[in-house]
């Protein structure tokens, strides 16, 4: 079923408001204790959430970094439409709605005596643990890419100080140069995020630096939206002719990185070419982030699976898997997808420790896109929790069609802008 936009704004401020408003503000008394560790966006809005639902609820915040930056609009950073100070944001705002920031790293979660232990030696006991720690690398999956390579060649998965790596490189280019983004396997964080960093260093190249080019490799035979980026790529950079400024390569052409050789700077993709690169991207196969394994929440996957009323570990009692991490069987791992799911479980573990039955909940998610100058597009939903549980199902949303008419495609990044303003303000505000 699909929705109009306005419809959708409204049928998704009920659906998120589902996971608090269906809970009753109840105060029993002291002692309820929830530990949140990871402070990006998943995990500060859950403890955030808590406190709104409950504040006799001691909740403590366990985040390595005093700043986050996100990586949802990051690849604006890149075109230069957007700063880096932009995507950063501290915690000033968790201590307003009275949780208890902590910048150490974990280091242990035992599910049993209900204690996180953090590397500066402190211990945290909780009623229930939330956990948001989002993602990590695969780095033995590509031969010679690993954590040192990347000081090198930027993943810019994780946005800040690799964003403003990979931006220089960029600005350091010659023109006619060459930008190889190496593209991951499903799943991954973000799925449009490379096709739309793809856009955007072209943007960027278009202006400063005409002669260059982008060339995507792909693992995938397909990506997400992507008739919608292709359009914009015909429409803004040539693609398709034989002067087109981006390439993408997809998994019929065998195009999927096998290899890197930082000295060289180039990779080798699965059919055995080296393809050599002025700038070279290189988004690895992701996994749940490590203290996730360290306390025994990963399966063979190497991410996380739950409850999807709840959020609660399958694995682990007592603890909740969002965001990134967990296996939201529905539901793509992004921003607004943490957001949507941090107030279920926010909902949802108020409740428990209230001695009451969790709610039926609701998510929604929209992920905005930007590929041209003024030229944005969307993909959004609103879910339900599939009646055996199994799922998370969607229930109406949209896409912007491929056809609409240039002040739309405007509207969408401004819808963007005012989105990302939104979602950070509702995070960390």
């Amino acid at each position: 079923m699909k929705i109009t936009r306005r419809g959708f704004i409204q049928t998704a401020g009920a659906a998120t408001a589902i996971g608090i408003a269906g809970v009753p503000y109840i105060a029993l008394g002291a002692g309820k204790k929830v530990v949140v560790v990871g402070g990006g966006t998943g995990g500060a809005t859950a403890a955030k959430y808590i406190r709104m639902a409950d504040p006799s609820v001691e909740v403590t915040l366990i985040e390595a970094n005093k700043e986050y930056y996100t990586c949802y609009m990051s690849n604006e950073v890149l075109s230069g439409e957007r700063s880096l100070d932009s995507i950063k944001f501290g915690y000033s705002g968790m201590a307003k709605h009275g949780v208890t920031v902590v910048h150490d790293t974990a280091t242990e979660i035992d599910a049993q005596a209900k204690v996180v232990k953090t590397a500066g030696g402190k211990s945290f006991g909780f009623d229930r643990c939330i956990v948001a720690p989002g993602i990590d690398f695969q780095w033995g999956k590509i031969e010679g890419y690993d954590n040192a390579a990347a000081e090198k060649i930027p993943h810019a998965w994780k946005a800040g100080p690799q964003t403003a790596l990979l931006r220089s490189q960029l600005e350091a280019m010659k023109d006619g140069g060459t930008v190889v983004i190496a593209a991951p396997p499903n799943p991954f964080r973000c799925p449009p995020g490379p096709y739309e960093r793809a856009s955007q260093i072209a943007m960027y190249l278009q202006h400063h630096k005409p002669k260059s080019k982008v060339i995507i490799l792909d693992p995938k035979p397909k990506f997400s939206k992507q008739g919608l980026f292709t359009g914009a790529w015909k429409k803004f950079y040539g693609f398709g002719t034989e002067n087109s400024m981006i390439e993408w390569h997809g998994q019929q052409e065998e195009a999927g990185v096998v290899a890197v050789d930082v000295g060289a700077n180039s990779v080798t993709t699965a059919f055995g070419d080296e393809i050599k690169a002025d700038v070279l991207n290189v988004i690895p196969p992701q996994k749940a982030s490590e203290i996730a394994f360290a306390a025994g929440l990963t399966n063979d996957s190497g991410w996380c699976p739950i409850n999807l009323k709840t959020f609660e570990s399958t694995l682990q009692a007592g603890v909740h898997v969002l965001g990134d991490a967990s296996i939201a069987t529905g539901m793509p791992k992004s921003g607004y997808s943490a957001n949507s799911q941090a107030k279920v479980c926010a909902a949802a573990v108020v409740a428990l420790l209230n001695g009451q039955e969790p709610g039926v909940p609701a998510y929604v998610n929209t992920c905005y896109s930007i590929a041209g100058k003024d030229h944005g597009f969307s993909v959004a939903a609103v879910y339900r929790l599939a009646e055996d549980g199994s799922k998370i199902e969607s229930v109406s949303g949209g896409l912007t069609p491929a056809d609409a008419s240039e002040e739309q495609f405007k509207r969408e990044v401004l819808y963007a802008h005012s989105w990302f303003k939104n979602i950070t303000e509702d995070s960390f505000g």
